[in-house]
Order: C-alpha cells, then sequence, then structure tokens
C-alpha cells in the first residue's frame, strides 16, 4: 500500500523534527498545519459541549494515535473505530474507551476484542443489526467468560447496514436480552447516507425516530444501563443531529454521542461544502472550520506549454471525491518560504505517481518548484502514508506523526 519513498522520508530523517518543508523534506510529504488543526479540534468539541452532547471522533479518519490524543486531552469522550484491528491499534497507543460504528463480525476478529476486554479499564461498544450475529457474539463471549457491550444499530432503506424499520430494532432487542454474554447498551445510526433535494427534513426525521426508538427501549426496560448510549453524525450534517437530540432533550435521558471524523484535518472539498451548509444553517457559528491538510509535490516535468507533471498521484493523495486542488507555489530550498498563489492551476487527472495540471496564464514554474495541494475526503489521503508532518507558520516540522493503518 505505501511506496518506497514514503518510508524513505522517515528511514533518511528527511521528515524531522526542525527540518523545513521547503528545504529538507523529502517530497511528496502529507502536511498538517499545526495552527489550523488546534482551531478544529477546540472548535469541534466546543460545538458538540454546547449542544449537551459528548464527542467520540472517528478515528478511522485519519488513524494516528498523536492526533487521538489531542482529541482526548481537549475532552473527547472516547474515540469511534470501524473495525477490531483499529481498536487493537488504538488500545495499543493508549485509547481506553472505542465506539466500535460497526458489526463486530468473525471469530478472529471477535478474539482480538475479546483479548482487550481481559483489561477492565477498556470500556468497548459495538453494533449489532441482525439475529445471526447477536447469536454469534453471544455464544462467543459466553464461551470466554465476558460480557460484550452491544447497540442496535438502525439504518435507511437504501443505505449501509442497520435495522431497516422500527419492529426489526424491537424485535432485535429481544435477542439480545436471551444472550446473557451481551449488554444491550444503546442505539446507533449513521444519517450520512441520506441524500437528494430533502436530505435536511429527511435526518431530523431519521434523528427524530432514533431517539423515539431509544425511548421505546428504555420505557420496555431493554437496556443493560441506567442511562443509555444514542448515537449517530458523520462530518457533514452533525448540526442537524446534534439539534435533534438537543431539542428531544436526549441528553435528559441519554447520553448523546456525535462522531464527526474528518473536522480534525477538514478538506477543501466536500468537507468545506458541507461546512458551509452548516455555517447557512447555523447563524450563532461566526467561523467554522479550517482546512489543515495539504500534500505538498515537485514539480517534475513542463512537457508542453502550459501544461506541468507533478509528482504527485493515486498513491499520495485521495482522487475519490475531487482531485487534488493547487494552493500554492514555493521555490524549493528558499527559506523563509513565501508562497505564490496558484489556484488558477486545475488538475485535470491522476495516475498512479503522476498528476497533470494545466498552467494557468501568468504563472511561471521550473521544474523542482514545490506545490501545495488541498484534498477532498480526507480518510483516503491519510491512509497513504505512514507518517504526516505537522508544520508551524514558517513550516518547520515541529512534530512527525505516524498513523497506525
Amino acid at each position: 500500500m505505501y511506496s518506497a519513498k514514503h518510508t524513505a522520508a522517515v528511514e533518511k530523517g528527511f521528515a524531522h523534527t526542525g527540518a523545513n518543508l521547503v528545504r529538507d523534506v523529502s517530497l511528496p510529504a502529507l502536511v498538517l498545519h499545526r495552527d489550523a488543526l488546534e482551531h478544529n479540534i477546540r472548535w469541534m468539541q466546543d460545538f458538540v459541549s454546547n449542544s449537551g452532547a459528548e464527542l467520540a471522533p472517528h478515528g478511522k479518519t485519519s488513524m494516528t494515535p498523536a492526533l487521538f490524543r489531542r482529541q482526548l486531552d481537549a475532552g473527547a469522550w472516547g474515540i469511534t473505530l470501524a473495525s477490531a484491528t483499529q481498536t487493537r491499534a488504538a488500545y495499543a497507543h493508549g485509547v481506553h474507551r472505542v465506539l466500535m460504528a460497526n458489526q463486530l463480525v468473525g471469530t478472529p476478529n471477535m478474539a482480538l476484542i475479546a483479548d482487550l476486554l481481559a483489561d477492565p479499564t477498556f470500556d468497548f461498544y459495538c453494533m449489532v443489526d441482525h439475529p445471526d450475529n447477536v447469536a454469534d457474539l453471544g455464544g462467543y463471549f459466553a464461551s470466554r467468560g465476558l460480557r460484550l457491550n452491544v447497540m442496535i444499530e438502525y439504518g435507511v432503506v437504501g443505505g449501509r447496514c442497520g435495522c431497516r424499520t422500527e419492529a426489526e430494532v424491537l424485535a432485535l432487542a429481544k435477542a439480545i436480552a436471551a444472550q446473557p454474554a451481551l449488554a444491550l447498551t444503546g442505539i446507533e445510526g449513521y444519517e450520512g447516507v441520506i441524500h437528494g433535494d430533502h436530505a435536511v427534513s429527511s435526518i431530523r426525521a431519521f434523528a427524530d425516530s432514533l431517539v423515539r426508538l431509544a425511548v421505546q427501549l428504555q420505557d420496555s426496560g431493554a437496556f443493560a444501563i441506567a442511562k443509555p448510549i444514542i448515537t449517530a453524525s458523520g462530518s457533514a450534517w452533525y448540526d442537524l443531529i446534534a439539534e435533534s437530540f438537543e431539542a428531544q432533550n436526549a441528553g435528559g435521558r441519554f447520553l448523546s454521542v456525535l462522531r464527526p471524523g474528518c473536522y480534525v484535518a477538514h478538506d477543501h472539498g466536500i468537507y468545506k461544502e458541507a461546512q458551509c451548509c452548516v455555517l447557512d444553517r447555523r447563524s450563532d457559528l461566526h467561523e467554522g472550520l479550517r482546512p489543515a491538510l495539504e500534500v505538498w509535490a515537485h514539480v517534475q516535468s513542463l512537457p508542453e506549454p502550459g501544461f506541468a507533471v507533478i509528482a504527485l498521484g493515486k498513491r499520495d493523495v485521495a482522487y475519490d471525491a475531487g482531485l487534488p486542488v493547487p494552493l500554492r507555489r514555493y521555490k524549493a530550498g528558499v527559506v523563509p518560504a513565501i508562497g505564490e498563489d496558484v489556484s488558477a492551476c486545475k488538475v485535470t487527472a491522476v495516475m498512479d505517481q503522476h498528476a497533470f495540471m494545466t498552467v494557468a496564464p501568468g504563472v511561471e514554474l521550473r521544474v523542482g518548484d514545490i506545490i501545495s495541494f488541498g484534498t477532498s475526503h480526507p480518510c483516503l489521503t491519510f491512509d497513504k502514508w505512514r507518517i504526516g508532518c505537522l508544520v508551524d507558520e514558517q513550516l518547520n516540522v515541529i512534530e512527525t506523526m505516524e498513523t497506525c493503518f
């Protein structure tokens, strides 16, 4: 999954504390800007806390323990993850409360979690949405002498996982109750699969249904804890989920947990657009998130007028939700670095190790110049790197951050 150049930056010591991006670091490189990163962590924690909820940021976005620690230190309730192996990696780096917003399926994966639950300080929750999974989990964890915290996932037709009807949710709660090794601790949903012209009203209706189900389950005595968890929210519609939970006083009877993840790095694409919509809906929010993530690369070739080939490709940057966005040009080796706006240029295609870029009129480039690129959908940029460079305003590397995908 990783090209040799990514590890070379670590092994040769080019990406090290004190290095400068334009002078010392082997490129391409994953870059995180400290000021924007710290702003985003504070901003989302304040937003969620002020909404009467708890924050469990989705760690699969970055799988970067240094970011997990910053989020927890800022007040996050726990870390959301997507798999047993991600959970094990986070636990190895000191994360002791995990909400796995996914089903725990397969005996080897169950064994990974059971081994972690041998530590009484480890607090773990996973999702269930089918009687087969309930039976398998109940049998396995009974054989290990452990009790597993589970939450019912409630989904939407045509979406991802989750019970499709309220009746299925109530029936699944009875199946869980028949398994002594399982404890029903809450209900979960994911609204990010809801799209269309009426997405806002549909998401509010989904959140209302989620709370209504939680109330029914609590009134029937289905939950194994006094204050069950109710959780939803990706990185685009978190404001609507927070409003719905707060309006229905979910925090009074339930522990409301929101799970955005991409906010920590934000982006120059789909989440930038989503954030603009959040600010339009919430006039009380005077400032939003800031893009903190970039990928830096050299101009590799200028084979034709108005056309540049950049040493950056599919192995370096996400391309599923939009191509990388040129931001600024720097002269290699020139410190202090002065960036020139090249946002009028445009990436038109990416190959494994190359990006094709049209050069806007008036932009003068030479081979060896450095260009910073914004990205869309940070999850699929982070997972291409084993290390990222945290930089200050002078573009000095102040910390190298390892990922653990």
